[in-house]
């Protein structure tokens, strides 16, 4: 990453090297220009604020880096533009799973640092705010998180997202919670620990958000250490990995290849997709071949509008939506059911937007909704939920019309199955 993309020129703070909690603070990396300093932080922690003002003082750094990538720096900084979100471009393409994923790990984070009575991103503010006291300049060395965030959601596969999905909602809503010193969590042998704990839940979700920021993040500051002495401010379950790389910088891979937004392929979803369209075909096939009467077509297609228009357009009443995004589902949802590449929340969706207008606030206030009350009062997150609604609606009759075409051509008999099961 080229420094002058991601270095504020108006505090041009200078990166240092200085472990927190974890050693000595020795500069790593003989291969460096000049010294590198990792100072490892948690996130939510008052001490870990302390320590890196500390740090730079003492240090005073020719650069001080920090974590950030220039959306999460504006995003720390107030700096976002209120303006209204393109949610055509939000509900295609499944960049809504991205934005669900970014809003969920931030709700996490910035719930654990209202019981700690620490702002997320506190101590990377600190760094910041001591940088510009002492004359040094800031770097921003991470990754963009919209591409961290679309390879992690890419990377995994219906397994790890699936195992990702039950282990984030009890911690977004305080279930088996444990005592944790936050404080503690900046120790090498926890951090190991935890690490190690996470690459069990998800092992690709590890590699994108730990192993491969961390290569990024070190490649960024052999080239900052050109420039003069630096003191890098990162989260602690990066500290190790940075280290070893800086040891090492010859390791370091390509960071051109980190920084490539993921290829499509084929996944669990684009199969099952493909499966229903397919069975949707051959039940249409079933109804011209078995149909006794063009009478016969038309109740099988009125069939087809009403239940999966139906279900769709319940989705979105469940979901407290529009009168006419409701509408919207009902009168489209026979159709997208026909086309993979178009869905009824699509069209709920726009239509709640319309009437909704969600801007980029509404986005940020999102994550700091206490609770679920609170998030439907977000018009960004009632677009969101009419348009999911309306797409397990429309999916829910899809598979009831074709049980009930079925058993009208006679293909399915209810008592039989019944008497099978029982």
């Amino acid at each position: 990453m080229d420094n002058s993309d991601n270095t504020n020129k108006s505090t041009e703070p200078l990166c240092q090297t200085a472990d927190h909690g974890i050693g000595s603070g020795q500069p790593v990396g003989e291969a460096m220009a000049h010294e590198v300093v990792i100072v490892g932080t948690a996130h939510v922690s008052e001490k870990s604020v302390q320590e890196v003002k500390q740090a730079i003082e003492e240090m005073r750094p020719d650069i001080v880096a920090v974590e950030l990538c220039p959306a999460r720096y504006r995003a720390l900084t107030g700096q976002e533009e209120e303006q209204e979100i393109k949610i055509s471009e939000l509900l295609s393409g499944g960049k809504i799973y991205y934005v669900l994923v970014q809003w969920f790990l931030a709700y996490i984070q910035k719930r654990i640092g209202k019981e700690m009575g620490v702002k997320p991103g506190a101590e990377m503010m600190a760094a910041i705010d001591a940088a510009q006291k002492t004359g040094a300049r800031v770097a921003l060395v991470d990754r963009d998180v919209g591409i961290t965030i679309q390879r992690f959601w890419s990377a995994m596969g219906i397994v790890d997202k699936t195992k990702l999905i039950f282990a984030l909602i009890p911690a977004a809503f305080g279930w088996g919670e444990e005592d944790l010193d936050i404080d503690s969590i900046t120790q090498d042998d926890i951090v190991s620990q935890m690490i190690s704990e996470f690459r069990k839940v998800s092992p690709t979700a590890a590699n994108v958000l730990v192993d491969e920021r961390d290569a990024y993040i070190a490649q960024n500051l052999v080239n900052l250490s050109r420039q003069g002495r630096v003191l890098a401010v990162v989260g602690a379950g990066h500290k190790e990995g940075i280290a070893r790389h800086l040891a090492h910088p010859e390791s370091i891979p390509a960071i051109e290849g980190l920084k490539e937004k993921p290829q499509k392929k084929i996944t669990f979803a684009r199969v099952f997709g493909a499966v229903v369209t397919l069975l949707i075909l051959g039940t249409i096939g079933l109804v011209l071949f078995k149909a006794q009467s063009s009478q016969s077509i038309v109740l099988a297609f009125g069939n087809w509008f009403l239940v999966t228009g139906g279900l769709s357009c319940l989705g979105v009443v469940i979901a407290r939506g529009h009168p006419l995004s409701a509408l919207t589902a009902f009168l489209v949802a026979w159709m997208t059911t026909l086309n993979p590449l178009v869905a009824a929340g699509w069209f709920a969706g726009m239509v709640e937007a319309w009437k909704l207008k969600p801007t980029v606030s509404d986005l940020k206030k999102l994550a700091a909704a206490d609770s679920f009350d609170e998030m439907m009062k977000n018009r960004f997150f009632k677009v969101i939920l009419v348009a999911a609604l309306a797409n397990v609606g429309a999916m829910a009759g899809t598979f009831l019309g074709i049980y009930l075409i079925w058993q009208r051509l006679g293909l399915i008999n209810p008592s039989e199955l019944l008497s099978g099961i029982i």
